[in-house]
């Protein structure tokens, strides 16, 4: 089973349950705590986001961003705040004005959970060993 972190800044200017509700439109069994200028969370599932890159049809960039942020057992990626407010998922950088929604995702087979998550494709379908 993942173990999935998210962590972001809640700006002066952001209602912190606003922040809180952008990434639970992502992770909603997420556990989340804002304190110190930060909304932070914890879930068990990537069931949920990976329904969402399929919706929005984004297999492959979704797959390219995990493998590209991985390292050892886990992967870290960057999701725009006010998109998933918005209920969609949306990939960043740091530079982000108001700072994004950082997540890690840590798990002995990194690799076939990517594969489950986000796997390749084929004209837009689906490709599965």
């Amino acid at each position: 089973m993942p173990s999935v972190k998210i962590v972001s800044r809640v700006n002066p200017s952001e209602d912190p349950e606003k922040v809180s509700t952008a990434i639970l439109n992502v992770f909603p069994d997420a556990v989340i705590e804002t304190e110190g200028g930060y909304a932070r969370g914890e879930s068990r599932s990537l069931d949920n986001f990976g329904l969402m890159i399929r919706r929005q049809k984004m297999l492959d960039t979704t797959r390219a961003v995990l493998l590209r942020g991985m390292s050892g057992d886990r992967t870290r990626f960057l999701l725009n705040k006010q998109v998933a407010f918005a209920g969609k998922i949306s990939f960043c950088d740091r530079g982000q004005m108001l700072g994004p929604i950082e997540v890690t995702v840590t798990d002995e087979g990194i690799e076939a959970l990517i594969d489950r998550t986000a796997p390749g494709t084929v004209d837009g379908v689906e490709v599965r060993d």
